[in-house]
């Protein structure tokens, strides 16, 4: 990790998942299960989280709206993604609400908890296939 990933990381109240992440437990994940398995499973998961309000869910779109109202205020986008059959990606991205320049790694651990939680509730495949799975086609 560079210098101004280390700065991003600390002075952030956003954080994204990405296929290629230099974090590795920031970088997409897969799991073998069809696109509305997994949508339905973190439907599921984060309402039995308190605090944690799903406000929109775009089957078709594969997004899932979350407002998290419990200890840091967020908002977060889950994109759900089905790239070939039985192998879907999952996406979160996660900014904090607040005034400060920083929420003190707040984003970037709520997503690991989270991908830790599925990967419980699912087949977890692996993480950052993209290229993998472009190359079989």
């Amino acid at each position: 990790m560079g210098f101004m990933q280390t700065v991003k990381k600390v002075f952030s109240t956003h954080t994204e998942t990405k296929e290629k992440h230099y974090d590795e437990q920031l970088q997409t994940r897969y799991y073998k299960s069809t696109k509305d398995k997994v949508i339905k499973e973190i439907e599921t998961m984060l309402n039995q989280r308190t605090g944690f309000k799903v406000t929109s869910i775009s089957e078709e779109h594969g997004e899932i709206i979350v407002q998290v109202k419990k200890g840091k205020k967020a908002l977060m986008v889950v994109t759900v993604i089905m790239v070939s059959p039985f192998r879907t990606a999952v996406d979160f991205s996660v900014h904090t609400d607040t005034f400060l320049f920083t929420d003190f790694g707040y984003s970037r651990k709520l997503i690991y908890h989270l991908y830790d939680e599925l990967n419980k509730r699912l087949m977890f495949v692996g993480t950052g296939l993209g290229d993998q799975l472009t190359m079989n086609k």
